[in-house]
């Protein structure tokens, strides 16, 4: 290859090499809870990391997606003259609002689109949506609080097609309202929906077709999906409130299905993890249960459900594997490093939300970055630390974000954040800012 030919091609692969990554979806780009870019500070600057700029939005739990120059997230307003009750647990209550999703540039924060449709709430916890947008191939999809799945032209905001869970499929809300974050798989986009033999659905995702549905568990549930090979057999695994089932991703056609304890669970948020041979699935009010795939076939042998006081119950944080052990916030609101498959806990603390005694519910959404995690606590502090075998060790932490929302008696703010082009985003019931965490 000529000088000539080598300068050429470096020029056109330059651009590649140097695009940052994006974060398109609920824990990022491989679904696993991996920032994978290099050139990440060490420690923050005095004062902390500097804001690149800050967005007005509303209130809600849902956790922004960056894919292509843009960012996505969801939110809600009330209407005029309505509130939501004094007592989050008042599900009685219909509280006229509307949903919202917002389209800003990456670069300043400027809203390039909205699109928001009439959503009245009925649920616990009315602050907003709770799922990450999908953006894929052109296209974002959103799921509201109330059931509303949409597909967007990510440059547009136009409506491509749009699907009501409660009309189209009888479905009723959870105490929480719909939280399970979809996922694109191929051609279809996959997410809880309810309602009869409805629990999972698979859509086509650029005409919303239905392609199957499966499951019969009336209760929806918060678990997104998760994808293993076993037994010879791709397979998607669901978590509802009384069963852990596995179907065939293609067709729906379940593989397996083993129940829960009698009284199942009041929820499990966390998406199955699975450790070698094992899934390992638990959730409030300190329920689990622990699987071996089988290996010949599609199928499953129950190590233990529902055992007293072994691995984690997970509240809204996703737990995280390594060092074959399972690292995560307890919904007792302790940090725990668990043995699987023997449910041991190797240690307990309080972890980066910090204090001397858990409340319950302390969350931190935690995002591996190199040797160290990226915690982003419900004090609305990062926290830069590691998670070892030996125990949880603080590096730096700085308040980012202003503690819009109130539970169980504290001010907190709950948002999974998106970590792209060497920055962070996040969001409380206020604002969403872009943190730069590039290293100087």
């Amino acid at each position: 290859m000529s000088f000539r030919s080598l300068a050429l091609f470096a020029l056109v692969l330059a651009p590649a090499l140097a695009r940052a990554d994006d974060w398109p979806q609920w824990m990022g780009p491989q679904r696993d809870n991996v920032w994978r870019e290099t050139g990440i500070v060490e420690k923050f600057p005095k004062g902390g990391p500097a804001v690149v700029w800050r967005a007005p939005v509303n209130a809600g739990y849902s956790g922004p997606a960056v894919a292509g120059g843009k960012v996505y997230v969801t939110d809600r307003v009330l209407a005029k003259g309505a509130a939501n009750p004094d007592d989050p647990f008042d599900t009685k209550q219909k509280v006229n609002s509307t949903e919202r999703v917002l389209c800003l540039d990456q670069k300043t924060g400027k809203e390039l689109w909205k699109h928001e449709y009439d959503c009245p709430y009925q649920i616990s916890y009315p602050s907003g949506p709770r799922c990450t947008p999908v953006v894929h191939d052109g296209k974002v999809y959103t799921l509201g609080a109330m059931g509303n799945l949409f597909c967007l032209e990510a440059d547009s905001g136009k409506i491509v097609w749009k699907v009501d869970f409660k009309e189209a499929y009888k479905a009723k809300p959870a105490v929480w309202g719909w939280a399970a974050h979809p996922i694109i798989d191929g051609k279809k986009l996959i997410t809880l929906v309810g309602g009869a033999g409805s629990h999972v659905v698979a859509f086509d995702k650029d005409t919303g077709k239905e392609l199957w549905k499966a499951g019969t568990d009336a209760a929806i549930g918060y678990s997104p999906v998760m994808f293993t090979e076993a037994g010879g057999k791709r397979q998607l695994v669901v978590a509802g409130p009384k069963a852990v089932y596995a179907v065939n991703p293609e067709t729906g056609e379940q593989y397996w299905t083993t129940p829960y304890s009698p009284t199942g669970f009041g929820y499990a948020v966390m998406t199955p993890v699975r450790v070698g041979e094992h899934l390992f699935v638990a959730g409030y009010p300190g329920k689990n249960v622990l699987l071996k795939l089988k290996a010949d076939k599609p199928g499953v042998d129950v190590v233990f459900n529902n055992k007293k006081d072994t691995a984690i119950y997970p509240g809204a944080v996703q737990p995280f594997q390594q060092d074959g052990l399972l690292y995560g916030y307890d919904d007792s609101g302790w940090t725990y490093a668990v043995e699987l498959p023997s449910g041991k806990r190797v240690w307990k603390a309080m972890g980066p939300v910090g204090g001397e005694e858990a409340k319950g519910s302390e969350t931190a959404f935690m995002v591996k970055n190199g040797e160290r995690f990226f915690f982003f606590a419900e004090s609305g502090h990062l926290v830069i630390g590691k998670l070892t075998p030996k125990g949880y060790e603080e590096i730096d932490r700085a308040k980012v974000l202003e503690q819009t929302g109130a539970a169980f008696g504290r001010k907190i703010v709950w948002c999974a954040p998106a970590f792209a082009d060497k920055k962070m985003y996040v969001r409380n019931d206020k604002e969403l800012v872009c943190v730069d965490l590039a290293a100087k």
